[in-house]
């Protein structure tokens, strides 16, 4: 099981930049009712992929990170592999679409 990884702008380089596999990152905001149904989602796919860090940026507190991104609307995933964004998911998904989002991208880096 993964744990979910508040990050900052003091660990972002190191958890997911340096990261030598899949990271999911959540830029979120408390005030975010679609965050909000997100998180749990989350949770789940944190123990189900256990070959994914997940890690989620709160964009009131760690504001300087999403503009490297162009994060203009939350939530949005990014879905980075060796240090590269490889898709990015905009607004709250369902479980279900997360997966299939996951899916096809792990599936993708694995036959390359």
């Amino acid at each position: 099981m993964n744990t979910i990884i508040e990050l900052t702008e003091h660990n972002f380089t190191e958890q997911v930049l340096q990261s030598k596999n899949f990271f999911l990152v959540d830029f979120w905001a408390p005030w975010c009712n679609p965050c909000k149904i997100l998180a749990p989602i989350l949770e789940e796919i944190a123990i189900e992929y256990s070959s994914i860090s997940i890690g989620k940026v709160n964009i009131e507190k760690y504001s300087n990170i999403a503009p490297t991104y162009s994060i203009r609307s939350i939530p949005t995933l990014l879905l980075f592999y060796k240090s590269e964004v490889l898709a990015t998911k905009i607004g709250a998904i369902s479980k279900i679409q997360l997966k299939e989002f996951l899916d096809e991208h792990i599936k993708k880096m694995s036959t390359t």
